[in-house]
């Protein structure tokens, strides 16, 4: 970690009343007249006063819930060689702008070969007394060996339940009883400016405590399509406080810290929460099932600014504008329609569009959802049929350690990439000449800097249209690939190391 020197040299201080009798040649009988009395300090008026008394103590807080936040190491024993730990490269060029905690940069990286186990640490906290802890996926991910440290200092091997990359929660579980646990609250009841605290193992100081107020909420990050109205907070939060538990100040847990927006890697006064309501659908999924099922109707949707809001006859920029429906999808068979905005989702208002991605991927495929949609300068009310939207099993399981098989259908996994063919809507707003665009990415995409929306044309020279096309590449391609992308306008060959 690079520390940053003042550009002078620091100048001791001195008592001052000695430095002035030894500059001013004073003699000492000059030195013992008496001296003015000083005048007392102000008193403190009463409104500075009652601003002090209004400053939250949050020590209370931090003695009854410390006790059920912990410590979570985990061990990884074999790494891809030349690939960064955490699985995302240093290549990237959001690798030093916005990084998950817990993640190593690159002068972390061991070099190509043979490699040492790879150590890392991140935070949980414990939800049931018999030992269920929630902590985020990217703290356990790839993980051989997890252990869990109490305040107490006892410590427990861990395994993991499940784990899901979309909202980046997952479960581990302890063998142990009577054990401390957090309170949950409403997410839905936060605003910003109210206090909220953070305990976890920053670089690995355990139960350290920050406090904060919340920033924003319901905030759809760059390059993230996890479903998940981030909170965000200016609370101090760095590695190794991944997973750990947010407060507001009944004592509740609302969020757990996930990720930063940073230049260098370390706190800069913005971090985000994944909202507690998310993360318990999530751990009753896995926990039942092993894996996480969510709802989709087949909108690609963006927000609404204040020229759209003008435009379309809005009062003010809210809701989620509908730029393209799913030809045959749930939404296309309701009605909706491309310049649509959706406004609420089964009575709950839609401020931002990520709000609505949340709302349907948390809903059990079958049922209704009632929109109440803005078109043409009126409200209606439209009813979708939520459908199912499908997984790899990767992204969501009760093991997440289990290898690609070697059936025809997983021979693109051995690029680490999950793609879906384009919508002919899709094409025509980013305006490609490819069919595939790329959904998820792990293993040596991930490693090569490939990212979820990028557009994958060709392999080796070779174009590619089709998933088949894309699969027997894959399969007939040896241990190094070049894979043709197009991002945005841009068309760029990210080489690929497979092992």
């Amino acid at each position: 970690m690079r520390v940053s020197r003042p550009a002078h040299r620091a100048v001791p201080v001195l008592c001052v009343s000695i430095a002035l009798a030894a500059c001013s040649g004073k003699s000492s009988a000059q030195s013992s007249r008496p001296q003015i009395p000083q005048a007392p300090p102000p008193a403190v008026s009463s409104g500075a006063e009652n601003i002090v008394r209004a400053l939250p103590d949050f020590s209370p807080l931090v003695e009854k819930y410390g006790p059920a936040v912990v410590n979570v190491e985990v061990v990884e024993k074999s790494q891809p060689t030349g690939g960064a730990p955490g699985g995302l490269s240093p290549n990237d060029p959001f690798y030093d702008f916005f990084r998950r905690f817990g993640i190593p940069g690159p002068d972390q990286q061991q070099p190509r070969g043979a490699q040492p186990p790879v150590r890392g640490a991140g935070s949980g906290f414990i939800v049931s007394a018999d030992g269920y802890i929630l902590t985020n996926t990217h703290v356990v991910a790839n993980a051989d060996e997890v252990t869990v440290r109490l305040t107490d200092r006892r410590e427990f091997p861990a395994k993991v339940i499940g784990a899901d990359e979309r909202t980046d929660v997952a479960v581990i579980k302890i063998t142990a009883s009577n054990l401390p646990t957090v309170k949950l609250g409403d997410p839905t009841k936060i605003k910003p400016g109210q206090w909220v605290l953070a305990i976890g193992s920053p670089f690995g100081f355990e139960n350290s405590a920050t406090a904060g107020i919340i920033s924003a909420t319901a905030r759809s990050l760059p390059s993230d399509s996890s479903y998940v109205p981030f909170i965000q907070t200016d609370v101090a939060v760095n590695p190794g406080n991944s997973g750990g538990p947010l407060f507001n100040m009944s004592g509740e847990v609302i969020g757990i810290n996930s990720q930063i927006f940073s230049r260098t890697g370390g706190y800069m006064g913005v971090s985000f929460a994944i909202p507690i309501d998310v993360a318990r659908n999530v751990e009753d999924q896995l926990v039942k099932t092993g894996h996480v099922v969510r709802g989709r109707i087949g909108v690609t949707i963006q927000d609404v600014n204040s020229q759209l809001a003008e435009s379309f006859g809005l009062d003010r920029p809210r809701g989620a504008l509908v730029s393209s429906v799913e030809k045959d999808g749930p939404a296309a068979k309701a009605g909706l329609q491309p310049g649509d905005v959706i406004l609420s989702v089964n009575g709950h208002p839609i401020e931002r569009y990520g709000e609505l991605s949340g709302a349907i991927a948390a809903m059990k495929p079958g049922t209704d959802a009632t929109l109440q949609v803005w078109r043409g300068g009126k409200q209606q009310t439209v009813n979708v049929k939520v459908a199912e939207l499908k997984e790899q099993a990767q992204t969501a399981s009760a093991n997440p350690n289990a290898k690609p098989g070697n059936r025809q259908s997983d021979q693109a996994a051995r690029l680490g990439l999950t793609v879906r063919p384009l919508e002919p809507q899709e094409k025509a707003q980013v305006k490609t000449t490819g069919n595939l665009v790329v959904e998820e990415v792990a293993g040596p995409a991930s490693a090569a800097g490939v990212q979820p929306g990028d557009i994958i044309l060709g392999i080796n020279g070779k174009r590619v249209k089709t998933v088949k096309e894309l699969q027997d590449a894959a399969t007939s391609s040896g241990k190094n690939v070049a894979l043709l992308i197009q991002r945005e306008e841009a068309q760029i060959f990210v080489p690929l190391r497979i092992n």
